[in-house]
């Protein structure tokens, strides 16, 4: 390195760890003799173009720390997409500024600015380290075993869905509770982790990989409120009819998207209350009640799992190492080994970016309406350590005296 000067940003979404990974890569990159600065950009690559820069060199490691253990993204977010004029505009920042590598810590739609950046460059004749770090609540990364970010996310679903099954069963009746996850369904089959007891709900899982049909949905309510006299229901905001098209665009007066051409599918309520004023008017049940936990999943903060905090410092570090003592551009991906341990690889940018994970089929019930034991175990470790119980009373019957 002749500047010793690199760069990191965020994208995307925030999540609880995001600055464990940023935390890594300061911290890590300080611990370099070669490392003459650490500089970050405000809100992601759209930053770098508007030479928001700060230099990073200069926090204490008390405050990283303190940071690192605070959710959402310190740097700042974007979802802009570059491509050959803007990525001119940043390598015209770049330049100036004598760096020379690039850390963005982001999901799938940041592994492919990473992927736009590293190839442009490349054509570009400018020496540039580009490294994706991972960082999605969704969990569809293509080549890690699981995403920072999602082990808190999920741990939260679980817990609220835990509560939420704890309410409906005081005041019985149905709850409609929908997740975030547009094609994967990890987060939402996070919610089956809540469960202790048989009657327990989540009694209803509806992934994105699955084929969403109304006329079905209404069957297995049906037949489930008959049983437990209650159901409580976890729905993905990604479901689909048999067309592909999402249910909750279907319902949309307007459809948002973003630079990348994402449907907006976050930010409103439309698919809980359409689903509860099915059941209402189709089921004649009339205590029904519907959330959309929203943004409460991505950055609750005391909800975050250890696991996840230092999985999350460990990719920021790691990225640093390959781009330190490597020849290559990648992304970096969580690989788990033994019972639960993880190791850490670089992978292609091409094989990462611009590509989705789903739940794999062994992961999902026969019904399509619950997760297996197999899921079970593979998020468990995941969720950390700590993760709150319920309990219910053993009641001992009174006999009746009046026969009432």
């Amino acid at each position: 390195m002749a500047s010793g000067k690199i760069l990191v940003a965020q994208g995307g979404g925030p999540t609880a760890v995001i600055n464990q990974s940023l935390a890594g890569v300061v911290l890590e990159a300080r611990r370099f003799r070669d490392c003459s600065r650490v500089y970050g950009a405000l809100h992601g690559v759209r930053g770098i173009i508007n030479e928001d820069l700060v230099d990073l060199t200069r926090e204490t490691s008390h405050n990283l720390e303190l940071v690192a253990a605070t959710p959402s993204s310190a740097l700042g977010s974007t979802r802009d997409k570059p491509d050959a004029a803007y990525c001119a505009e940043i390598f015209n920042v770049l330049r100036a500024h004598d760096i020379e590598q690039f850390y963005y810590i982001g999901g799938n739609d940041s592994s492919d600015t990473v992927r736009i950046v590293s190839e442009q460059a490349h054509a570009a004749a400018y020496p540039l380290r580009c490294i994706h770090i991972p960082k999605t609540i969704d969990n569809d990364l293509v080549g890690s075993d699981h995403t920072p970010g999602f082990p808190s996310a999920a741990r939260f679903v679980a817990q609220a869905f835990a509560g939420a099954n704890l309410d409906n069963a005081a005041l019985p009746g149905v709850y409609v509770g929908v997740v975030m996850g547009r094609h994967a369904g990890f987060l939402t089959a996070a919610s089956a982790l809540g469960k202790k007891f048989p009657d327990d709900g989540p009694h209803l899982i509806y992934l994105p990989e699955r084929v969403f049909s109304l006329e079905r949905f209404l069957q297995d309510v049906k037949a489930t409120y008959a049983r437990y006299g209650r159901c409580v229901i976890a729905v993905s905001e990604g479901i689909h009819d048999a067309s592909g098209a999402p249910i909750a665009s279907l319902l949309a007066k307007e459809v948002e998207r973003d630079a990348h051409g994402n449907v907006q599918l976050s930010g409103t309520g439309a698919l809980a209350d359409l689903l509860c004023d099915e059941i209402k008017a189709k089921l004649g049940i009339k205590r029904v009640r519907g959330d959309t936990l929203g943004y409460l999943q991505r950055s609750f903060i005391g909800c975050v799992s250890d696991v996840d905090q230092r999985e999350a410092r460990e990719v920021g570090e790691k990225a640093v190492q390959f781009a330190m003592w490597g020849e290559r551009d990648g992304s970096v991906a969580i690989q788990r080994t033994g019972f639960y341990s993880v190791d850490y690889e670089l992978l292609a940018l091409a094989d990462v970016a611009g590509k989705t994970r789903t739940m794999e089929d062994a992961f999902i019930s026969a019904s399509g309406t619950d997760v297996t034991d197999a899921f079970r175990l593979y998020l468990r470790p995941l969720l950390g350590s700590g993760m709150p119980d319920a309990f219910r009373l053993r009641p001992a019957p009174v006999a009746k005296i009046l026969k009432r």
